[in-house]
Parts: C-alpha cells; structure tokens; sequence
C-alpha cells in the first residue's frame, strides 16, 4: 500500500547497564522487548504491502487487524525509546530549563515528583510528563498501553514504563520502589536537550 523503509532498533547505551536500582539483567530482558517491537513494526508494514483494502470493514478486516496492531508496535518503539533515552543520569531534582517548567507549572520538584509517582501508580502501563502545546504547560498524564490515551499536540519529556516487565525481575510486585528507582536514574540533561530542540519556551 504503501514503500516503507524496515528501521533497526536503536543500541543499549553503556551507562543503562549500571544503573542505581535497576539491575542489568532487567535492562537488557527490557531492551530485548523493544527489539521486539522493531521488528513488528517492520514485519506488519511489510504484510500490509499485500494487503487487500477494497475488503476493509470495521467489524474486522485483515486491514484494520494489522492497521491497529501497527500502532501498539510503533508506540513500543516510540515510548521505549524516550524511556530508554533519559536514562543513565543521577537523578536529582529537575534543573536548567526543564526545571523551571516544573517549578512553574507543579510549583515545586517535590509536588511533580509525588504526582507523577501517583500516576505511574494508577496506571497500566505508562505515566509521562508532556509539554501541552495548545495550554503552553506541563501535565502528567497515563497511558495504559503503548497505543492508548494519546494527548495530541503535547510532546512526552519524562517517560515512565510501569509495565511489569520494567521492574518485576528487581522488585516483583513492588511498583513504588522501583518508580523510586526510575527517578534516581533520570539524566535531565537529555530532558533538557529536548526541551532546547523542541523550542519549548522557558519557564
């Protein structure tokens, strides 16, 4: 239907292998999943090539079955990615600019901090924190699956994968220490880069 081009996942940085709390056995089994997803994304646009869309129907079609499952394997690429991408830092309370976005828009680290907690803790599968474009603020959001709750026209800086396949090798069910974890680990300066790229007016 369409030329596509297949992607090749994108390597495990060093630092993500020796992180605080998070254990190298739990990164390489987490990067293995994405992997996955790479190479369903390429598998299904290259099935949908074939593909007969004069027989799509919404009730159920070849079409709209691989259509639907392309988002949940592009959105494990896209969510990991950034995921992976701000790992490997010191943690520490937000600084420069994304810093000052949180101290505006949450009033303090601490009060982004315990809200993105809570909602890594209500949710499914992922919290984030996003720039909403259109309110010109930051806001924490759930998204329960790698293709569910999309916010349009807000752009995700802080991802949290609250899967259990992030944490459950390191903590079983303890979701609360490794979010704990995941805080330590955050390198603002790839947050920060972001935020520079993206021209996400300062606070």
């Amino acid at each position: 239907m369409s030329n596509f081009v297949e992607i090749r996942p994108r390597d495990l940085k060093p630092a993500l292998l020796e992180l605080d709390g998070i254990s190298r056995a739990t990164v390489e089994a987490h990067h293995r999943l994405y992997q996955g997803y790479v190479g369903k994304r390429n598998e299904i646009l290259g099935r949908l090539e074939d593909v007969d869309g004069e027989a799509a129907n919404q009730v159920y079609s070849e079409i709209r079955a691989l259509k639907i499952d392309l988002t949940f394997a592009v959105g494990g690429i896209k969510n990991h990615e950034v995921y992976f991408d701000h790992l490997g830092g010191r943690g520490g309370d937000p600084d420069g600019a994304i810093g000052g976005l949180v101290e505006r828009d949450f009033g303090s680290s601490e009060a982004w901090r315990a809200d993105l907690k809570a909602t890594g803790m209500a949710g499914r599968g992922w919290a984030w924190t996003a720039y909403d474009w259109d309110e010109g603020r930051l806001f924490n959001y759930i998204g329960d699956a790698q293709n569910t709750f999309p916010v349009w026209n807000a752009t995700p800086l802080v991802a949290l994968d609250v899967y259990e396949h992030a944490y459950f090798l390191d903590y079983q069910t303890d979701r609360a220490t490794y979010i704990e974890a995941f805080f330590r680990n955050l390198d603002w300066s790839v947050v920060n880069g972001w935020v520079a790229s993206y021209s996400i007016p300062s606070a």
